[in-house]
């Protein structure tokens, strides 16, 4: 996926093998310099390996997976940079429902880097016509996520009281009737 400023990268076993084994691996399977701060909290060796056990158990996974998030060199020869990563919890449930999840590494964090990666998310979520809803979870004291997930049109829509967790939805857009009212 590619928008104004950034590649979504999906995540390839390859890129699996890269992160287990540091920042330089993946700087070099990537083509792009790397933060110091690389990998975000919540992209943790088992995360990893399980996002690699779901690659190898279906293909499908390829599309519906972590994928890292560069920002585009806007110099000629220039490298791209890891700027955080985002994507899908999985292939949609039967119901419809895609999970998605982000983070940005310390350094790239309030330039608009989540808002952008979540919306191309959303709108490759919604070009499949078996999704209905996209998820996110999140905890009240994120609030940074909370503004991306608001801003991108998610709704809160339910709190879990003993995780603390918070669910935001993004329902499909209704289709319009395409003819004038008489």
């Amino acid at each position: 996926m590619v928008t104004e400023r950034l590649q979504l990268v999906p995540a390839t076993l390859s890129l699996c093998d890269a992160e287990a084994s540091g920042r330089d691996a993946v700087a070099r399977a990537l083509g792009a310099l790397v933060p110091p701060s690389w990998p975000p909290p919540v992209l943790e060796p088992d995360d990893v390996e399980r996002i690699r056990r779901r690659l190898q158990s279906d293909p499908r996974n390829g599309t519906w997976t972590l994928h890292y998030v560069l920002r585009r060199s806007s110099a000629a020869g220039g490298h791209p940079e890891l700027v955080g990563v985002a994507g899908y919890a999985g292939p949609p449930a039967p119901g419809g429902a895609v999970e998605i999840g982000y983070a940005v590494a310390v350094e790239h964090q309030r330039h608009g880097y989540a808002t952008e990666a979540v919306t191309a998310l959303v709108a490759r979520a919604f070009a499949d016509p078996g999704v209905s809803v996209v998820f996110a979870t999140t905890y009240a004291t994120l609030q940074p996520s909370i503004h991306v997930l608001r801003k991108v049109g998610f709704v809160h829509v339910a709190s879990d009281p003993q995780t603390g967790l918070l669910r935001y939805e993004r329902r499909r857009p209704a289709p319009s009737s395409g003819g004038a009212a008489a």
